[in-house]
């Protein structure tokens, strides 16, 4: 078991963790909780290990200490990377792995009735990518008096607010993808085949900044060109940049698994009057939404602003404006909370960190100009990273 010397966040932080699960599973009705996102049971454990391709979890109960579960194989890790007693890991065996004849859950519930908790009231992530519906049958079968929970986003929601060493760590990944987009500015050009481009990124991403090594994203780099970026979810593949075509980069600094998300829009040539004039919109709407997202206002606040000065140039714009960002394991780099648009009434507070990411898709073009915001104390939100805003223009 490490101890606070080579854990990344204190035991005392830890244990301030769980007493805030604790009390919004008391408010939720749920007597003992199974957490299964990967990002969770960092949050709550320290655990951190390319595992969750396998059934695992961290039980949360009210008294104990948690409990982590998963491949027996994994134990090691669990070991290594969190400050949970030998009593505390839990390890099924390798038949367990991908059989048809039998599920890993069912070894948990055996562990859960032994203990007496074969009738409780039980939390699940039920709307989660790790929490597979085979796991949720297999799990109701083996516990028949259980009562099901649902209690998907109940951690998620205890990690908007970061704490002062979480930030140290996302100011880390703020200084790796200014170093990133560097690389891009350096190395973009009309004949670079984006592969080419792409190794360059990771190797600044894993390389880091500042004496600070960098961690593997949650999302891989997505960097569609000229018509294709008016989808915004392609990544790569080992054709030329072309001149007269414009890109969006959608990259990521991560340190200790925390990411700080920043995209950049560059265009081979002078960019179309089209995307100068969504351009100006969106620099004039990002600040906008930056200067509403102050503690006491709402998310809703952030994204009309923004609306705002998009609805003025013409531009209308469906998509939500961003979403918080922090700890987070692939495929996906946000918290899946609160939502920057005009729907969502949630409070900002100090400490939160949001992607705001007013991207704009069209027919045939795209651009992409966004920042993580840190909400302050005091007035409008700060940037984490400090990267130029304007399309980026090469020859």
């Amino acid at each position: 078991m490490p101890d606070d010397a080579t854990l990344p966040f204190t035991t005392a932080e830890y244990a301030d963790r769980l007493n805030r699960t604790r009390a919004a599973m008391e408010a939720a009705g749920i007597e003992a909780l199974l957490v299964t996102d990967p990002s969770n049971m960092a949050w709550l454990t320290g655990y951190d290990g390319w595992s969750f391709y396998v059934h695992q979890g961290v039980v949360v109960t009210p008294a104990e200490p948690p409990f982590w579960w998963g491949r027996r194989m994994d134990l090691a890790g669990a070991r290594r990377t969190t400050y949970l007693a030998e009593p505390q890991l839990l390890g099924y065996p390798d038949d367990y792995v991908q059989a048809r004849d039998r599920h890993p859950v069912e070894h948990l519930a055996d562990w859960l009735r032994g203990r007496g908790w074969g009738a409780k009231r039980l939390g699940l992530e039920l709307d989660n990518y790790y929490f597979s519906a085979a796991a949720y049958l297999n799990l109701v079968a083996e516990l028949p008096d259980a009562r099901m929970v649902d209690a998907t986003g109940l951690v998620n929601r205890q990690r908007t607010v970061k704490s002062a060493q979480e930030l140290v760590y996302m100011r880390r990944a703020a200084r790796i993808v200014e170093a990133m987009h560097d690389v891009i500015r350096e190395r973009v050009a009309p004949g670079v085949r984006k592969s080419d481009l792409v190794a360059d990124i990771y190797h600044q991403a894993i390389s880091g900044a500042d004496g600070h090594g960098g961690d593997y994203p949650a999302i891989v780099p997505m960097l569609p060109t000229g018509k294709d970026a008016a989808a915004p979810h392609l990544t790569w593949d080992d054709t030329p940049l072309a001149a007269g075509a414009g890109t969006f980069f959608e990259i990521a600094g991560c340190h200790r698994r925390y990411h700080v998300p920043l995209c950049r829009t560059v265009h081979l040539g002078p960019p179309p009057r089209a995307m100068r004039d969504a351009e100006a919109a969106l620099l004039e709407g990002l600040e906008a939404g930056i200067e509403a997202a102050r503690a006491g206002n709402r998310a809703a606040d952030v994204a009309n602003a923004l609306g705002d000065v998009l609805a003025r140039a013409g531009l209308g714009r469906a998509a939500r404006a961003g979403y918080p960002v922090g700890l987070s394991y692939p495929p996906d780099w946000g918290e899946r909370t609160i939502s920057l648009r005009p729907s969502d009434d949630s409070v900002l507070e100090p400490g939160m960190t949001f992607h705001f990411m007013p991207g704009l898709w069209m027919d045939d073009w795209g651009i992409e100009i966004t920042e993580t915001i840190l909400i302050e104390e005091h007035g409008p939100a700060s940037c984490l990273a400090q990267v130029p805003r304007p399309i980026v223009v090469k020859p």
